[in-house]
């Protein structure tokens, strides 16, 4: 490009934008994609795995009260409330320990998207706000994956 076609935004900035385009590009270096991607994954799984261990008992025996709370207030449709239950018990558990490890992180990702957009149809349609942010999350481990720190750099997975 010459010196005719330049444009003002070309130019390094000065002032206050200068100042400000500075600190926004110290930012983007402090917080990497590596420091963004665990700390979604850990955020993420936290909120599955701690609703998991509400519906079980010991190492993974579904309790009552879960098969209660999907045959009268779930009521998740075309699945039998026993199998919903363990489904998403079963669910709550694996994916988040595989988003900890950083493993098969953009699969585990969408299967908790799944399941995310499968609360927010069918169970609590009013929680968009909390789901939103949920889905957030996981769009950007789906999209950018684990991150350096992760079993799937460790082995080569994408």
């Amino acid at each position: 490009m010459n010196q005719a076609t330049a444009t003002a935004t070309d130019a390094p900035a000065a002032g206050l934008r200068g100042a400000w385009n500075g600190i926004a590009g110290r930012l983007t270096n402090l917080i990497s994609h590596g420091l963004l991607a665990l700390a979604a994954r850990v955020a993420v799984a936290a909120i599955f795995f701690l609703s998991g261990r509400t519906k079980v008992e010991g190492l993974l025996g579904v309790t009552d009260s879960a098969y209660t709370l999907f045959r009268e207030e779930y009521k998740v449709p075309l699945l039998p409330p026993e199998f919903a239950a363990h489904m998403a018990a079963y669910a709550e558990h694996l994916f988040p320990i595989l988003l900890v490890l950083g493993l098969f992180t953009r699969l585990s990702a969408l299967a908790l998207l799944g399941m995310t957009a499968v609360i927010q149809i069918f169970v609590y349609p009013d929680a968009w706000p909390t789901h939103l942010s949920w889905a957030a999350l996981m769009l950007y481990l789906i999209g950018r994956g684990a991150g350096p720190v992760s079993l799937d750099r460790a082995m080569g997975i994408r």
